[in-house]
């Protein structure tokens, strides 16, 4: 099976650093797959690897974000990829390659945790002390439960593999589990992650702050609004650490890293670039523009009472071509950006609403809004808040991996999309893996 052939990375030449360097340092360009866990340096190396994986063109480096985005309403497609127009017309087939490529990059990913997870414990080397064991195991732990997360809001319940593998039909034969078993993985990471993690502020690696992060968003899918709440207000109350830079583009624009607005993105460079910048520059920019900003989400984000500064997300060649700009720099070392501030703010507003603390709702709604030079919000009602926390995500996020996501946890895709077939709701198996192993189950009507 395919999407388990991936070995854990292992040794390439890099320098023996300091636990305190090594958790602050921003991860290499390269990693090798050649030798497995044995001492402290080779399992700093596979961390590195693991964040490789995380951040390689199949997962957070274009393909699997664009699936966010494309099926949403925010994106035209332009370029010569038919199978981009299939996400936005929300008739993906089972032979798309996009699919393909981010199921395998997403299960790479987890099997690179999966070997840190069972290996770096057991590891005898006075050089690996075991609070590095555990930092390096609980960050494994993380990654492992935001890519079941990512894998459960896109395909439902999957095959969860808990066990590292090192052939391709290692795991072969394991069944689907439910959504609810799936969801109830990351959850069980996320808990097993936090205590091994320091309480420290480190935007490239996991701490104990980044699983508060993903475990407020986790929540808000699962409609626990207390403790979505709760989490979001963890990073929210840590002011020294985490704000709404101002104005919007302060956070990406003039090649800045690791802004105060991010809890965790993934870096790139020069030898390593981000994918994303190719899709999204117009030829004029040496870019394909694969796909733009929508007709309608120019209409929003060039009105200055709904899009205020965020207008900056795009831009317009001189002969009138516009193009998503979030992703910019040449050379392409532009962040990948998985959890930011402002997205706690929008998290905790909607479970306020939720739970009718409209008075917190509106605080936090326009905190957001402020920032992107917007008046405070007229809305009143329950219902007129949580439809503009709606709105307000859809324009902060419009070129990350939220919108399409969004109006499938508030069950509003078939009102703001007319998408009314709840079977296209989830993407399906990648063909290939279907037929190379039997006991996996294709998606219903795929």
């Amino acid at each position: 099976m395919t999407s388990f052939k991936y070995i854990v990375p292992a040794l390439s030449t890099l320098l023996l650093v300091s636990c305190k360097k090594f958790l602050e340092v921003q991860p290499v360009d390269s990693v090798s797959d050649g030798q497995t866990i044995v001492d402290k340096t080779s399992a700093e190396t596979a961390t590195r690897g693991l964040y490789r994986a995380l951040s390689a063109d199949g997962y957070y480096g274009v393909t699997f974000q664009s699936i966010g985005y494309l099926s949403g309403d925010n994106v035209q497609w332009t370029g010569s990829q038919s199978i981009v127009q299939q996400f936005i017309s929300h008739n993906v087939r089972a032979d798309n390659a996009n699919i393909a490529s981010a199921w395998n990059a997403i299960y790479a990913t987890i099997n690179r945790a999966n070997h840190i997870i069972a290996k770096v414990p057991t590891v005898t080397d006075p050089l690996l002390t075991e609070n590095l064991k555990n930092q390096l195991t609980g960050e494994a732990y993380f990654v492992r439960a935001l890519a079941y997360f990512d894998l459960a809001r896109t395909w439902g319940g999957v095959q969860l593999a808990l066990t590292p593998t090192n052939s391709a039909t290692d795991k072969n034969g394991i069944k689907r589990s439910s959504v609810a078993e799936t969801y109830a993985q990351v959850l069980s990471d996320l808990t097993a992650a936090e205590p091994l993690l320091p309480e420290t502020t480190n935007r490239y690696r996991a701490t104990k702050k980044t699983v508060w992060a993903l475990r407020a968003r986790y929540h808000l899918y699962q409609s626990e609004w207390a403790l979505a709440e709760s989490y979001a207000s963890k990073l929210i109350g840590d002011a020294t650490n985490y704000n709404l830079v101002k104005p919007y583009s302060a956070f990406f624009a003039n090649n800045v890293v690791a802004t105060p607005e991010s809890v965790f993105e993934l870096s790139y460079s020069t030898t390593y670039t981000n994918g994303h910048r190719n899709q999204w520059q117009p030829p004029a920019n040496n870019g394909t523009r694969q796909w733009a900003p929508s007709d309608a989400f120019l209409t929003l984000v060039n009105d200055a009472t709904i899009g205020g500064n965020r207008n900056t997300l795009v831009a317009k060649t001189a002969q009138g071509l516009w193009y998503g700009n979030l992703y910019y720099r040449s050379p392409a070392t532009d962040p990948a950006y998985v959890l930011r501030i402002a997205e706690q703010y929008l998290i905790r507003g909607e479970a306020r609403a939720q739970q009718k603390n409209l008075t917190g709702a509106l605080a936090d709604l326009n905190a957001v809004r402020s920032r992107a030079g917007l008046t405070a919000s007229t809305a009143t009602t329950q219902d007129d808040i949580l439809l503009a926390i709606e709105n307000e995500r859809r324009v902060e996020f419009a070129f990350e991996p939220h919108r399409w996501f969004d109006l499938l946890r508030t069950n509003r895709a078939a009102a703001v999309l007319g998408v009314t077939d709840k079977n296209k709701y989830v993407l399906p198996i990648p063909a290939a893996e279907v037929l190379i192993d039997g006991s996996l189950e294709q998606n219903f009507n795929y």
